[in-house]
């Protein structure tokens, strides 16, 4: 029996706190180059199950100004926990991605719904629940999550980036994210149900790359094994639900997320309202997540460590020169007196 209530409660954790996530190795691509994307249905750092085929309503990716829908067939399962897809992209460009799930309902004790707001960082839901003294109220509620990934194949870029996929959530970037690098910010606009969605708390955070590219490195010149891109493992599992930065959007929906370092971004946002007047259900939410790769940047006013310390070190031109006239003239002296 005990068996049993822990295998129930550790199911409903599992089904009331899963972000969805769109997840690479790397979202630096070459044209040709196989790759993988994984839906990830836990946290950014672990996938805990698989999605499956119904609960999809639309996949698809965006690439020249043109949407194509990810047939269903084409996802794998790897073991229990993640749901893939292996492509090749054929162009360069700013590819866009796209997944959107259907509504589920599930119902929740008041406590373990109070949980899940606290731990999945919903709060404004959980303060409206203690100024109307609703914290032993159970709850009922309808999910639906859309997620989003942009990755750059080859050096062109493209506007695919901004394309609005229709989804009921979604997060829209202002400007491209590969032109931008880390020591700045990327503004972001949220979209509700077409429509910029004001004073909504938004989570951004980024996993740092174990290895970091290097400042000889070519502009957007990446390597693709796993030791390249493999994560830090002590860094993970610092992170949760709520780590990082906390934002609110703006009037016109929008956030500025900051970018620190080099790494895998992802943002994330869960949109909750209550349900009057239904048999069923109290809550409707719609989470949504974005991911993208940001990288320092390279180029002709950039110059390495080396180059840093060999101008350190050197002695000016100057000098040289000076010290040259002297020596020829010292010289040419010996070889007068000798003669």
């Amino acid at each position: 029996m005990m068996r049993k209530i822990l295998f129930l409660v550790f199911a409903i954790f599992l089904l009331c706190s899963h972000d969805l996530y769109l997840k690479m190795d790397s979202y630096f691509l070459d044209v040709n180059q196989e790759a993988v994307v994984s839906l990830y249905n836990g946290t950014f750092e672990k996938s805990e199950n698989i999605i499956t085929r119904n609960r999809i309503q639309d996949a698809s990716i965006v690439i020249n100004g043109k949407r194509k829908a990810i047939d269903s067939t084409q996802w794998i399962d790897k073991d229990t926990t993640i749901t893939q897809l292996v492509f090749t992209p054929q162009k360069e460009g700013t590819y866009l991605a796209g997944v959107s799930t259907k509504p589920r309902n599930i119902a929740l004790s008041a406590d373990k719904f109070n949980s899940y707001l606290e731990h999945d960082g919903v709060l404004d839901m959980l303060e409206a629940r203690k100024r109307q003294d609703l914290l032993e109220e159970d709850a009922v509620e309808s999910y639906q999550k859309h997620v989003k990934a942009i990755y750059q194949v080859g050096k062109a870029k493209t506007q695919d980036w901004s394309a609005v996929l229709g989804y009921p959530i979604e997060f829209v970037p202002k400007v491209n994210p590969y032109e931008k690098y880390s020591g700045e910010s990327l503004a972001l606009q949220l979209l509700l149900d077409g429509k910029p969605l004001p004073n909504q708390l938004v989570y951004a955070d980024y996993l740092q790359p174990k290895n970091s590219h290097s400042h000889e490195s070519e502009a957007h010149s990446h390597e693709h094994g796993e030791s390249t891109h493999s994560h830090d493992n002590a860094k993970q599992e610092e992170h949760s639900h709520t780590s990082g930065q906390q934002l609110r959007t703006n009037e016109e929906g929008i956030v500025e997320v900051q970018l620190p370092e080099d790494g895998i971004y992802y943002v994330r946002t869960i949109y909750m309202t209550s349900v009057d007047n239904h048999e069923e259900l109290t809550h409707e939410s719609k989470w949504a997540t974005l991911t993208f790769e940001v990288t320092h940047k390279h180029g002709s006013d950039t110059h390495t460590h080396d180059e840093d310390h060999h101008h350190e070190s050197s002695f000016p031109k100057w000098i040289f020169i000076l010290g040259s006239v002297v020596l020829v003239g010292i010289l040419f002296f010996v070889f007068r007196k000798k003669s």
